[in-house]
């Protein structure tokens, strides 16, 4: 079979992203509104709220892998990945609605009940988004395509962010009357059941075409040891987390920011928003800087100026509404592409991996993908809250001049030393698009194709 067989219909690209629109349904609640909901709602301190969600994350980025493991050890009539997208699609939307309900309990009961839900929810999270991440990488062989996919699944991931962007605090206020503590599970409700319908979708539009080699024998050893061998991918581990850290961390302070130093919190959903287009705008353009420049280079030129444009954040003054908006949408849009880049970039790891070692663990390679993003999830949300309690931070009260400076820092200077790192460390990505074009070759002609 040639490169042209393994060509994915636009059908099926649409159908694949709708997943991560699914996936980002929950992903976009815990980045931009679980820290607020736990200390401004459920009433948890922000230092211990931070420890709370680093925790959590810990072991959360922890089980990645050994969901990876399971994945790829799954063999079902519909495929390896497909069918966690039913299987997991019901528990992950109750637990979603459990992880933002507020029972009148103790302060440490409280905080118990807070690494239980997140704890689980998390875990589901896992089970679903480590297959739904690793069927991108057995779509097709070809990496042009699968950076293609990765465009198409990150447009339509962030509409998922434009969703709950614009329409939780609106549900929230709809649903609760005034009451946020019965309006954000209401709310979460309706994003399981939307998002159980769009992980059906997905469900029912892809293929897996990629299989191992035939001859490959199951070894779990010799699984982790390629991995950790496979130096192009230890270097996105430490693009992904940082990375990540810098979304978390800006992410997570925007409700703080509006509530507390400009003090309108209604502009923040306005805020994600607008900076969510820009996003769409950013990755929609990703195949055709990717295809033109190569995907390191167009990582490291949008990385490297988002990271100046958020430092000049800082210096823009509380009244300068249409300045903040505007800076905003520089930064976020031309951040955009690094998201698509990353993970077109694991699937090509994974390629590195068969043709190197004569072995493929497309569900390993993808599940400590998801590690990094974990890590960085669980980093950035424990620096914020420990950010937040370090700079005096005290929910539902005026705030200092040094609080307000802390939060200023936390959308700025703070998360772009993380995008820094990050840029510094795609210089050492080897895995270029002529290396690939070669790979993808031999690896074809092993198999006969």
């Amino acid at each position: 079979m040639s490169i042209d067989h393994h060509k994915i219909s636009f059908k099926e690209k649409v159908g694949y992203g709708l997943g991560d629109t699914a996936s980002n349904l929950y992903f976009q609640m815990f980045m931009n509104f679980l820290l607020f909901f736990y200390t401004d709602i459920f009433g948890i301190s922000a230092a211990a709220a931070g420890t709370m969600l680093m925790l959590s994350r810990i072991w959360d980025a922890v089980n990645d892998p050994m969901m990876g493991v399971i994945a790829d050890r799954t063999n079902t009539r519909w495929g390896k990945f497909r069918p966690y997208l039913i299987w997991i699609s019901a528990p992950i939307a109750i637990v979603g609605v459990l992880t933002f309900v507020t029972p009148d309990l103790s302060p440490t009961g409280k905080l118990v009940y807070a690494y239980i839900t997140y704890t689980l929810m998390m875990m589901a999270y896992t089970a679903i988004n480590i297959p739904y991440s690793a069927l991108m990488g057995v779509l097709s062989p070809d990496t042009q395509q699968r950076t293609s996919v990765s465009t198409y699944r990150f447009v339509l991931a962030f509409i998922g962010a434009f969703i709950v962007q614009g329409l939780t605090l609106p549900m929230v206020n709809y649903f609760g009357g005034g009451n946020q503590a019965v309006g954000f599970p209401m709310a979460m409700a309706v994003y399981g059941i939307l998002a159980g319908i769009l992980f059906y979708i997905t469900f029912v539009t892809t293929r897996e075409r990629v299989q191992p080699p035939a001859d490959q024998q199951t070894s779990l050893k010799h699984d982790l040891s390629d991995l950790v061998k496979n130096r192009p991918w230890m270097t996105l581990l430490v693009m992904g987390i940082f990375s990540l850290g810098y979304i978390i961390i800006r992410s997570g302070t925007i409700m703080y920011y509006f509530k507390y130093y400009i003090g309108n919190q209604n502009l923040a959903s306005l805020f994600m928003v607008t900076g969510t287009v820009a996003v769409i705008a950013g990755v929609a353009c990703t195949q055709f800087l990717a295809k033109r420049f190569g995907k390191k280079k167009v990582y490291i030129s949008v990385m490297g100026i988002s990271t100046l444009l958020s430092m000049v954040f800082y210096f823009i003054p509380g009244d300068q509404i249409v300045l903040i908006f505007v800076l905003n949408i520089l930064i976020v849009g031309i951040m955009a592409p690094n998201s698509p880049l990353l993970w077109a970039m694991y699937a090509d790891t994974a390629d590195y991996s068969e043709w190197k070692n004569g072995r493929r663990a497309t569900g390993l390679v993808f599940s400590a993908a998801t590690f990094s993003q974990k890590m960085g999830i669980a980093i950035g949300g424990g620096l914020a809250g420990w950010l937040l309690a370090m700079f005096g931070f005290v929910a539902n009260v005026e705030q200092s001049a040094d609080t307000l400076n802390g939060i200023r820092l936390m959308m700025s200077f703070i998360p772009a030393a993380g995008s820094l790192i990050a840029t510094i460390a795609a210089f050492f990505y080897e895995l270029d698009d002529n290396t690939m074009k070669s790979i993808e070759a031999e690896l074809c002609a092993r198999k006969g194709n």
